[in-house]
């Protein structure tokens, strides 16, 4: 499944020349949730392409929209008539919340995440808390110290708002940190806040063209601590 394009926020460009993550250290890692640490589309073409269906939408388009960005972002674009994007994105919600067959996480994310120290990443993510909580047990993923989801900012990604609220309750620069995302929507975030990133291809495919590192599973890479606190990443054999 290849993501449709987003508008950059504020001139920020989707190819923009990234540095080498093998080569800098970072204060913390900062992950978005859904195709990032864990697979969750089946459950997103179950009850999206159901809600779809129900609007007079056709679902398989739809669906490549609503990646990385909060359900009353995406609803309220749509424009419908005698549509509450509120009420509907709450639905969905409970809806998502009820539904967590076929959730998994991205391979290895568990393991990438327990060797990291826990007050050097967070979760910044669209869904809101009780969905993020509930999507990441069922995926056997830990809850961080700090999880920033989509009731936290007043704009959703593309806005770089969520990675620039995490990192400065990590008492860090958003641009000291390296940002792992899937979607369009995230990677423009991630830009905008000033972070490197990094694409995981786990659950679907890479935005076409990217120039960042991309990951299909964590095994890929490891992390080590310097003796100043900051991480640096390395390619795994």
């Amino acid at each position: 499944m290849l993501l449709p394009p987003v508008s950059p926020p504020q001139g920020i460009a989707l190819d923009a020349a990234p540095s080498s993550v093998f080569t800098k250290n970072f204060a913390a890692l900062l992950f978005d949730m859904d195709g990032t640490l864990l697979n969750s589309v089946a459950v997103v073409e179950r009850v999206w392409g159901a809600w779809a269906v129900r609007n007079g939408i056709d679902p398989i388009e739809f669906i490549k929209t609503v990646h990385g960005v909060r359900a009353v972002d995406t609803i309220r674009n749509l424009e419908l008539p005698d549509v509450d994007p509120e009420k509907e994105a709450f639905d969905l919600a409970l809806a998502e919340i009820a539904d967590v067959e076929g959730i998994v996480e991205i391979p290895g994310a568990v393991a990438f995440l327990n060797s990291l120290p826990p007050e050097k990443w967070a979760i910044v993510t669209s869904a809101p808390l009780d969905l993020a909580v509930r999507r990441l047990a069922a995926a056997g993923i830990p809850t961080p110290q700090l999880m920033i989801t989509g009731e936290d900012v007043s704009v959703g990604k593309p806005d770089p708002q969520g990675y620039r609220m995490a990192a400065e309750r990590l008492g860090v620069r958003p641009e000291d940190c390296l940002v792992f995302e899937d979607a369009p929507a995230g990677i423009l975030a991630g830009l905008a806040a000033g972070a490197d990133v990094v694409v995981v291809t786990g659950a679907h495919a890479a935005v076409e063209g990217t120039p960042h590192l991309t990951l299909d599973r964590y095994h890929e890479i490891e992390v080590e601590l310097a003796s100043d606190g900051t991480l640096s990443l390395r390619q795994t054999l």
